[in-house]
């Protein structure tokens, strides 16, 4: 058993464990073709000099600087050691264009940053010269000088020296800044304390620890640790159990990384599980014959067996030779040592959770939110049921309100929003949070969620965007009218376009021009991606819109397609052009 309970603060956590682990190899990243090792102590003696070194350059408790990097070892050091020196770490997604890094340094009011090389600084130091911080450490030598630049390597040369006294940091107190989408689209950095977190691990330990041996384990870490499902659960939690965490080096390698790095836990968002699934069965189609039949039996008979549904005598005498045949290959490419799979971030298939419990892959289904740090609830091993998101977390309470919304109270619960104190009044009363999804509790007490009441797209990267904003962006090009973004639990977005009249009339030469006809125009169609395209270059890439179908009807209120206060009625527009929606996937 770990004693989260005693656990002061996540400084205190990390100088104890890393400590603990001494000489042995804690995180690891591939250069040069090789896997390098940074040691448990050199982490720690790493992340002391660095809160030294971020004292002497003003930083003082409370103080928030923010963190730009690819994930890699330096990553949670500088993470843990902005906290170490009492400041809040203020993690920034590598994808955020300038604009994006002004609002976060504005808003948080950062005192500095931290980025991991030139690549990263092109966006962050103008928001940075704009936004007045005082100063950026570069990991990686920057290409020229600048007023502020600190090197990270001689910053840590000039401070070398045991951990700083953390004992004055309090589990209340705000360890990070995790920025989010509102629903009007504009990030709010929500409060995250240390005890949060660290009831978050609390939590992950017991819905894992039957699986955990006596060694260390293996964490695979391939999402941005900037969001806080990977911060927690892909950076402090194997942390807090002393485990090894490899980073992966891109999704294109990720299944070699994973045959490489044999993992024995990998936490993910589902569009990678997705992704699995996808190329698994490509692969499997290429191959065809025998294989494709044996492969398509294991998945037949493995869903049947987990749906406790009825077994031939034929299929029950020919299941453990497909466990030796097919699902012991499909363990080697996960590594063969994978004990489980961890979905989170957004809403998982059942097809896909059903096709890897099939092959003897464990995939368990979580839910939470940003707000509570992040896991709410998750399915353990022993009682897996795809179709749900697990029963509550320990310490976490969970109750359905009159309306369907699902209710949070606990310690993992968000101090608030930054400088928000309405939003924070709206989403805790009475210590409940507001989740704003809409679920139930089943017969065994696993959480069903069955409804979002808000607006907020969550695609299958885990990603919240919000679709007013966007929706607001096309409306401002000259040929477009009206749109609903559609992609939630989706890889990316797809729309639906409600032509500009006049531009249309133009187009045709007639006043009355049919929409239904310039459905199907080429050239019409061509016209409107041009639009498209000049909004998409001013987002972020989740934030695009990849393709679009132009409606054959504008939303009115007549069609009942909008409000009488005209706002789009997204569940009646979703009824109607469903398969429309649909086919923009294909």
């Amino acid at each position: 058993m770990i004693d989260y309970d005693s656990c002061t603060n996540l400084p205190a956590m990390f100088f104890d464990n890393t400590a603990e682990i001494g000489d042995r190899p804690f995180l690891w990243r591939k250069t040069g073709g090789e896997w390098q090792s940074t040691t448990g102590n050199a982490a720690r003696e790493t992340a002391s000099a660095l809160a030294a070194g971020l004292t002497s350059l003003g930083v003082a408790p409370g103080d928030r600087v923010v963190l730009v990097s690819e994930s890699r070892p330096e990553w949670m050091i500088a993470d843990l050691g902005i906290m170490a020196a009492g400041a809040i770490s203020v993690p920034a997604y590598v994808t955020n264009r300038v604009p994006d890094h002004l609002h976060v340094l504005k808003d948080s009011g950062a005192k500095g940053a931290i980025v991991s090389g030139p690549g990263l600084a092109r966006n962050l130091m103008p928001a940075a010269s704009e936004a007045g911080i005082e100063f950026v450490i570069f990991i990686d030598p920057p290409e020229d000088d600048a007023d502020g630049v600190v090197l990270w390597k001689d910053l840590i040369e000039r401070h070398a020296g045991p951990p700083p006294d953390v004992s004055g940091i309090a589990r209340k107190d705000t360890a990070c800044l995790i920025y989010t989408s509102g629903t009007g689209g504009v990030p709010k950095g929500v409060m995250l304390s240390h005890g949060a977190i660290i009831a978050n691990c609390k939590g992950a330990y017991h819905v894992v620890k039957e699986l955990l041996g006596p060694g260390a384990e293996r964490f695979l870490s391939f999402l941005p640790l900037s969001h806080s499902y990977e911060h927690t659960a892909g950076l402090i939690f194997p942390l807090s159990i002393k485990a090894e965490v490899y980073y992966a080096e891109s999704l294109d390698r990720l299944a070699a990384n994973m045959e490489e790095v044999r993992p024995t836990v990998m936490t993910a968002v589902p569009r990678l599980y997705e992704t699995m699934y996808g190329r698994i069965r490509r692969g499997i189609a290429q191959k065809g014959g025998l294989s494709e039949k044996l492969f398509m039996k294991a998945a037949e008979i493995g869903r049947r067996r987990y749906e406790s549904a009825p077994l031939s005598l034929s299929d029950r005498m020919l299941d453990p030779l497909l466990d030796r045949l097919v699902r012991a290959k499909v363990a080697q490419r996960f590594g063969g040592a994978l004990k489980a799979m961890v979905s989170g971030g957004a809403p998982l298939n059942y097809d896909i959770g059903a096709f890897f419990k099939a092959l003897g892959v464990e995939l368990l289904q979580g839910y939470g939110l940003t707000e509570t740090a992040p896991v709410v609830s998750c399915n353990p091993p022993s009682r897996n049921k795809i179709t749900t998101v697990g029963p509550p977390v320990v310490d976490t309470e969970v109750r359905i309100a009159e309306d369907g919304e699902i209710l949070v109270r606990g310690e993992l619960l968000m101090n608030g929003y930054w400088n928000r104190p309405d939003d924070t009044a709206a989403a805790i009363r009475e210590g409940w949070l507001h989740t704003g999804d809409i679920g139930e509790l089943d017969e065994d007490g696993h959480l069903v969620i069955t409804d979002r009441k808000k607006d907020i797209i969550v695609n299958s990267g885990g990603d919240n965007i919000s679709p007013q904003r966007i929706e607001g962006l096309l409306a401002l090009q000259p040929e477009v009218a009206q749109a609903m973004v559609y992609g939630d639990g989706k890889p990316h977005l797809v729309a639906l376009i409600v032509p500009d009249p006049e531009f249309a009339a133009e187009w045709t030469g007639n006043a009355q021009a049919d929409l239904a006809a310039l459905a199907d125009d080429e050239a019409f169609l061509k016209a409107v991606g041009d639009a498209v395209d000049r909004m998409n270059a001013d987002l972020s890439v989740i934030e695009r819109v990849r393709r679009f179908a132009v409606t054959r009807e504008a939303f009115t209120i007549e069609n009942d397609m909008m409000t009488p206060s005209m706002k789009i009625r997204r569940h009646v527009i979703r009824e109607r052009y469903g398969d429309v929606l649909e086919s923009l996937y294909g």
